[in-house]
């Protein structure tokens, strides 16, 4: 009986998501986010995330 919002998130280019991770806002583009974790907010574009909730935990140089 409690109300539903549905939002559309976005998954950047070579974003890499771990098993059973719970994506709930936007992912940049080169982003990896860890098995499990729980993205509440939005993850810049070339960062790790891990935990619930996940935690920007370092940024990755892009080899491009």
């Amino acid at each position: 009986q409690q109300p539903q919002t549905y939002r559309q998130v976005c998954l950047g280019r070579g974003a890499w998501i771990g098993a059973g991770a719970i994506i709930m806002a936007d992912v940049g583009p080169g982003a990896i986010v860890g098995a499990g974790a729980v993205v509440n907010k939005a993850i810049p574009a070339n960062c790790v995330a891990v935990g619930v909730p996940a935690r920007v935990v370092k940024s990755v140089v892009s080899n491009e």
